[in-house]
């Protein structure tokens, strides 16, 4: 009975935790993207808090089948969510809402008419959605140029995706049917932990620091010029001959380790360099934008009119034209090929369109 209690004490907190946190997502984010999945997320998860309770079921009702399909459908979300979180180019699709559908209404089936084949393959379900989230993860962390998003990135996801794991693991193994008080105490206490964690962090890193600006585009703060002596000017002019007269961003798959390695700094600091410095949140962003610079100064060279736009992508440091293409259009508005048949002609220096450091306005580090 005491087990009881404190289970759902414990869970009536985290329903408070995350029922603030999807307001204040909703309230200070809601335009994006990223937000609004973390919003749908922490609603999820406090449908899951609840419905997880041992002998939640016998206690709700005909009213637990809207929590428990909701729950079944979380996992997508929490897919959805981790991979806007890396990617701030993500864009819901169709069959986004379709994959949700799918398991919420597995989830009203198995209110109905539970069966153990439906409940293995809703177990199962949960552990592939919680693989699929850590994909992003690791494969995005180490390009993310802010320090603390990253930090907090790493923890909401792989928090939740070993929770998720656990969770699904001691379902197969029946731990839930031998020891049902102690098994959801315990699930409990995981919920609450990860809920204040994200909680907190959220409030204490600030504005746009887990979520993206609608825009990738580098808006730094304009202060009062520097001190000569300002150690991360020389820095910055040091990055933007590299940039720019060496093209560096032409290496082969360039990374920030090899970059930082060519400048004698530390990754921290570079992040922290391109990120405060030129306003970029992302490092392939930031090499992109030196690409597609020398890429439409080279479309727009009456000169080379019969060079192949796939020649243009590689000769700039894209290994294909698929991802020149897709970056050339998010950052353009048009295609390669229509934006050379609309600015032939207007050819310029790549000295000129590529820099980012030369105007005085982008020489400052901003505040963070």
């Amino acid at each position: 009975m005491h087990l009881a209690t404190l289970d759902w004490a414990l869970r009536g907190g985290t329903c408070a935790l995350l029922l603030l946190l999807a307001a204040v997502l909703v309230r200070d984010y809601g335009r994006e993207t990223s937000a609004r999945l973390g919003a749908a997320f922490a609603l999820g998860t406090t449908a899951y808090a609840l419905t997880s309770a041992a002998g939640y079921p016998a206690i709700a009702g005909a009213w637990s089948m809207p929590l428990l399909a909701l729950s079944a459908g979380n996992n997508v979300v929490f897919w959805a969510f981790s991979t806007a979180l890396f990617d701030d180019g993500f864009r819901l699709r169709w069959w986004h809402a379709a994959l949700w559908l799918l398991l919420v209404g597995a989830g009203f089936a198995m209110c109905l008419a539970p069966t153990p084949l439906l409940g293995l393959a809703l177990t199962l379900s949960s552990l592939v959605f919680g693989v699929l989230a850590m994909i992003p993860a690791l494969t995005s962390w180490r390009i993310d140029l802010v320090e603390r998003r990253r930090r907090l990135r790493g923890f909401v996801v792989v928090a939740s995706s070993l929770y998720i794991g656990v969770t699904a693991l001691a379902q197969l193994a029946g731990v839930q049917h031998r020891a049902p008080a102690e098994g959801s105490l315990l699930g409990a206490i995981g919920l609450l932990l990860i809920s204040a964690v994200v909680a907190l962090s959220l409030v204490r890193v600030g504005h746009d620091t887990l979520f993206p600006m609608l825009a990738e585009t580098p808006q730094p703060a304009v202060p009062a010029e520097p001190l000569p002596q300002d150690p991360d000017r020389g820095l910055l002019a040091t990055l933007e001959k590299l940039m720019t007269s060496e093209r560096a961003y032409r290496q082969d798959g360039l990374t920030i380790g090899t970059l930082a390695s060519q400048l004698g700094l530390p990754e921290y600091r570079l992040r922290r360099l391109i990120n405060q410095g030129l306003g970029h949140r992302n490092f392939n962003s930031f090499v992109n934008s030196y690409r597609i610079a020398e890429a439409k100064t080279a479309l727009a060279d009456p000169g080379q009119a019969a060079v192949p736009v796939l020649t243009i992508a590689l000769d700039a440091g894209f290994s294909s034209l698929g991802p020149f293409n897709r970056a050339f259009k998010a950052e353009t508005g048009t295609t390669p090929s229509e934006y050379r048949r609309l600015n032939s002609g207007i050819g310029q220096p790549i000295e000129e369109s590529a820099s980012r450091i030369s105007n005085p306005a982008r020489g400052n580090l901003a505040a963070h």
